[in-house]
């Protein structure tokens, strides 16, 4: 196994314990409102943080707002980093066939079997009458069904999709967006120019539109309005790079991205104070001006892009050695993201009138989620149904 495939199977690691982190924190972030919104009470905005404790932290402000800004598009693009060389080796039908069983099955499954157990404590929180028909028939008058964090699911679907028919009708685009990428080994800052000229074309317009917090859902899609291009540019980003091959190019283990990963700190970090910045000053005013919100939105697209190779460039330099730990994460990353939202609520509940800390609710139920997603990974790994309904390999 190559350096470069090591610490990318280390960084897979490394992103799910970041979704957990991100998850569990929500219900004690400073900028929460006092009391939890009605279950059946428009625009349902506990969606974005099912539970609100009344215990609070603001650094959970800032930890959240920073993965909000580039943790999805990173996981898109490191989605497409295989998809071109799979192509390549399967066919068009041999590789889609099981993506649509590995991401369209468990979305299925888990939207409409665990959506249901892991929201119930969102109910619970405002509810006259506790009770499970109730709560169903409370569920059922939703105008929507919930996601939750699967909603990843559906997009990269989409987008293996689009691949796929680009593969078929026009197979040497990918083989040409890995040419463009090539630079990268060598110069990754006008890597870093195209994804976020290419990202501030499909972002900025909708972000306008739209502003960049609208969503909308229909059925169990659910869509943030101003991101959908924006993340088919970070996947399509990924497919260039794996085309070209992550050993030589962007990701290679001595170029250029890893020796100056301090460089690239330096800039997410810049450019993350020049959005927080910006964004603050868009808060609590009836009208932004259009010069405001277009700075806003284009320091999301520099500190998203920056973060990205930020991170890729401090794996590829510092976690370049195997650990069983590490590997046994990776193994279960994509099983821990579709289970670990029961857990996270259900504990987050559990906690609301414990008279702890607002850090020792956080790791509790962070080390709580951490355990209970992971053993239930391995358990499912063991047992042929669970490996066929989560997409899971045994």
């Amino acid at each position: 196994m190559s350096i470069s495939s090591i610490a990318l199977g280390n960084l897979r690691a490394a992103v799910i314990l970041i979704v957990l982190a991100f998850h569990s924190v929500l219900a004690y972030l400073g900028s929460l409102p006092a009391a939890a919104p009605a279950f059946n009470a428009p625009p349902y905005r506990w969606q974005a943080f099912p539970i609100i404790d009344s215990e609070r932290w603001f650094g959970f402000d800032l930890f959240c707002a920073l993965q909000d800004v580039y943790l999805m598009s990173f996981m898109f693009f490191l989605s497409g980093l295989f998809v071109w060389p799979s192509l390549a080796r399967k066919g068009s039908l041999g590789y889609l066939q099981p993506r649509l069983l590995r991401l369209g099955l468990p979305f299925v499954v888990v939207v409409y079997l665990l959506m249901p157990v892991a929201l119930y404590p969102v109910y619970l929180v405002t509810a006259a009458d506790p009770g499970l028909a109730a709560f169903w028939e409370a569920w059922r008058a939703l105008p929507f069904w919930p996601s939750g964090p699967p909603w990843f699911l559906w997009q990269l679907l989409v987008l293996n999709v689009a691949a796929t028919g680009v593969y078929a009708f026009a197979p040497r685009w990918g083989d040409a967006l890995g040419r463009l990428a090539a630079s990268g080994g060598e110069r990754p800052g006008r890597f870093f120019a195209g994804l976020a000229i290419a990202s501030a074309i499909a972002y900025v317009p909708l972000a306008i539109a739209f502003t960049p917090w609208e969503w909308v859902a229909r059925g169990p899609f659910a869509l943030q309005l101003c991101r959908p291009l924006h993340y088919a540019v970070y996947f399509f980003a990924g497919l260039g790079v794996g085309a070209y091959g992550v050993d030589k190019g962007l990701l290679a283990a001595d170029g250029a991205l890893a020796r100056r990963w301090a460089h690239w700190l330096a800039a997410a970090s810049a450019t993350f104070l020049l959005w927080i910045g910006a964004t603050a000053l868009t808060f609590g005013r009836d009208a932004v001006p259009l010069w405001l919100q277009i700075i806003a939105d284009l320091g999301f697209v520099l500190c998203c892009a920056s973060s990205c190779l930020c991170f890729a460039a401090i794996f590829l330099r510092f976690a370049r050695s195997r650990s069983r730990m590490l590997d046994s994460l990776s193994r279960s990353a994509y099983d821990m993201y579709l289970i670990h939202y029961v857990f996270v609520v259900w504990l987050q509940y559990a906690l609301l009138s414990a008279p702890l800390f607002v850090l020792a609710k956080a790791a509790i139920v962070f080390g709580g989620t951490l355990i209970l997603s992971w053993g239930a990974s391995t358990a499912l790994r063991r047992v042929p149904i669970g490996t066929t309904l989560l997409g899971a390999e045994r």
